[in-house]
């Protein structure tokens, strides 16, 4: 059997993973402790972030064609990648804390819906909040007009109610 035929499968899964991703961030693992790691895959996966550590060479052939062929020139040394199908931001956000408390990680580039990020481009996405954030603070604002409006009227109501029976 041919090397290629070998390694043909981790190239299909890269590409799968990849095929629809809202964002993939690479990063540079070397010097994380088990522990470090450990904790960081989890929370990479309870954000349902996949993240994979690739030989460079099989990500490259995976990303021909593609928007992440833009990370090519990111894969030298070790290199792992976190994809994430549905948060645009979530890679970004959980790897940029994370480096936060472990130095050693650090994030080489990462491509956001199609665009081309350096490192301090995924750090300034990493503060954006979650989608789901976001419509919880814009609905929060549209509630509050609404719900003193309403209080307003109540004690209005209430005033006239109290001055009617005096």
């Amino acid at each position: 059997m041919a090397k290629v035929e070998i390694k043909q499968p981790i190239v299909d899964e890269i590409k799968a993973n990849i095929d629809g991703a809202a964002s993939a961030v690479l990063v540079d693992y070397r010097g994380l402790t088990v522990e470090q790691d450990t904790r960081l895959r989890r929370q990479l996966r309870e954000a349902g972030i996949v993240y994979k550590v690739y030989k460079n060479t099989l990500m490259k052939r995976a990303f021909e064609g593609t928007d992440f062929a833009q990370l090519d020139s990111h894969l030298d040394g070790p290199s792992a990648i976190a994809i994430s199908k549905t948060d645009a931001t979530a890679p970004a956000r959980v790897l940029a804390k994370f480096a936060k408390e472990a130095e050693c990680l650090e994030i080489k580039a990462g491509i956001v819906e199609g665009a081309y990020y350096d490192e301090k481009g995924i750090k300034a996405i990493s503060s954006i909040p979650s989608r789901e954030e976001l419509l919880s603070k814009f609905l929060g604002s549209i509630q509050s007009p609404i719900t003193n409006f309403a209080r307003v009227i109540n004690q209005v109501a209430e005033q006239k109610a109290a001055g009617g029976e005096a």
